[in-house]
C-alpha cells in the first residue's frame, strides 16, 4: 500500500487566524518552495514527486493551502482570491525562515507563482512555472480547441449541461472523465499521491476561483491575465510543459515571449503531470536548471 513519504518537520502556521500546515524534506541551504494546483487541493502530490530533490542537497518545502489537507477549512467564500493567497504564502515563507526560494508553481500553483513573483520578487532566485499559463482568457480558448477534438455533437453536449448548470450529468461526467485521461494525466493507472490529492479535494475554494471542472472557467479567476506585467519579472525561469497539456504548450510559449530570461521544455509523451508521466526525463531538466543557478548544489556536486 502507498504511503506519502514522511516529512522531515511538520510545521504549523498561523495565517489570520487560521492554521495553515507546512512539510519540510532535507536540510540544504538552497530552498525549493512548492505551491502545487487546485485550488482546493492538499499538496500530497507535488511534495511527493519533488521531495526526490532533498537527496540532491536542497531542502523542499510544500504547504496545504488554506482550505485543504491538514489545513483549517473555513466556510467562508470571500477567503478564495488569488491576492489572499500570495499574502499567506509570504507568510508561511516569512514564518519559516525560507529567506530567497527558488519557487515552483505547477497549474493554479503557477498562477499564484506569477502573482507572488510579482509582488515579492525579492524572495525569490528562480522561478519554475509548471504545466501552467499567465492568461486565463487564452487558456480557455485552448481549452475549447481541446473540448472540439470530442467531437460536434459531444461538444454541443456539453454546453447544453454547462447552460443548465448540470455538472454531475452522467454524460458530462463521461465526456470530462475522457478529457482527464487525455489532456490531465495520461498514465492508464494514475498514480497513487495524486489520487490522494484528488480523493480530498475541497471543490468550494475551486469552484469559486475557477470552475466545476479542469474545462470550464467559470470562477473569479476566468478572466485573470499576467502577460503584460511578465516582463517584470527579472530572476530566470523554468517553463515545463506537456505536449498533451490540458494547459497547452501554446500557453508555456506565451509566457515564455513575456519574460526577461526563459527556458521553455515540452515533454513529448505528458501531459499536465510529466513528473509522474515522464519522471527521469522531468528530473533531469529540473535539477540542470537548479543546479545552474544554486550555490549549494554546485557546491555538492564539485
Amino acid at each position: 500500500m502507498w504511503q506519502l513519504k514522511p516529512a522531515d518537520e511538520r510545521i504549523e502556521v498561523e495565517v489570520d487566524g487560521h492554521k495553515v500546515v507546512a512539510y519540510c524534506y532535507g536540510a540544504g541551504e538552497e530552498t525549493v518552495f512548492l505551491l502545487n494546483g487546485g485550488p482546493g487541493l492538499p499538496c500530497d502530490y507535488l511534495r511527493d514527486a519533488h521531495s526526490f530533490l532533498a537527496g540532491h542537497g536542497y531542502r523542499v518545502v510544500a504547504f496545504d493551502q488554506l482550505g485543504c489537507g491538514a489545513s483549517d477549512r473555513p466556510d467562508d467564500e470571500a477567503l478564495w482570491n488569488i491576492t489572499r493567497y500570495v499574502a499567506e504564502t509570504e507568510t508561511v515563507r516569512r514564518a519559516l525562515g525560507l529567506g530567497k526560494v527558488h519557487l515552483i508553481g505547477h497549474s493554479w500553483g503557477g498562477w499564484l507563482a506569477i502573482e507572488y513573483a510579482l509582488a515579492h520578487p525579492e524572495a525569490l532566485k528562480t522561478l519554475i512555472l509548471e504545466d501552467t499559463a499567465a492568461d486565463l482568457p487564452h487558456l480557455m480558448a485552448e481549452m475549447h480547441r481541446l473540448r472540439a477534438a470530442l467531437g460536434p455533437e459531444t461538444v454541443e453536449m456539453l454546453l447544453a449541461h454547462e447552460a443548465e448548470g448540470s455538472y454531475e450529468h452522467p454524460e458530462y461526467q463521461a465526456a470530462i472523465t475522457l478529457l482527464n485521461y487525455r489532456h490531465v494525466c495520461r498514465l492508464q493507472q494514475w498514480p497513487a499521491p495524486l489520487l490522494a490529492s484528488l480523493n480530498d479535494w475541497n471543490m468550494a475554494p475551486y469552484m469559486a476561483m475557477q470552475g466545476p471542472n479542469e474545462f470550464l472557467y467559470i470562477g473569479n479567476l476566468k478572466d485573470w491575465n499576467r502577460t503584460a506585467e511578465l516582463p517584470r519579472i527579472a530572476c530566470p525561469v523554468l517553463i515545463t510543459v506537456g505536449k498533451h497539456d490540458e494547459i497547452t504548450p501554446a500557453c508555456a510559449l506565451r509566457m515564455k515571449q513575456g519574460l526577461q530570461q526563459a527556458e521553455l521544455v515540452v515533454f513529448p509523451n505528458s501531459s499536465h503531470m510529466p513528473f509522474y508521466e515522464e519522471p527521469a526525463a522531468y528530473d533531469a531538466v529540473l535539477l540542470g536548471f537548479l543546479g545552474r543557478h544554486a550555490v549549494a548544489a554546485k557546491g555538492a556536486a564539485a
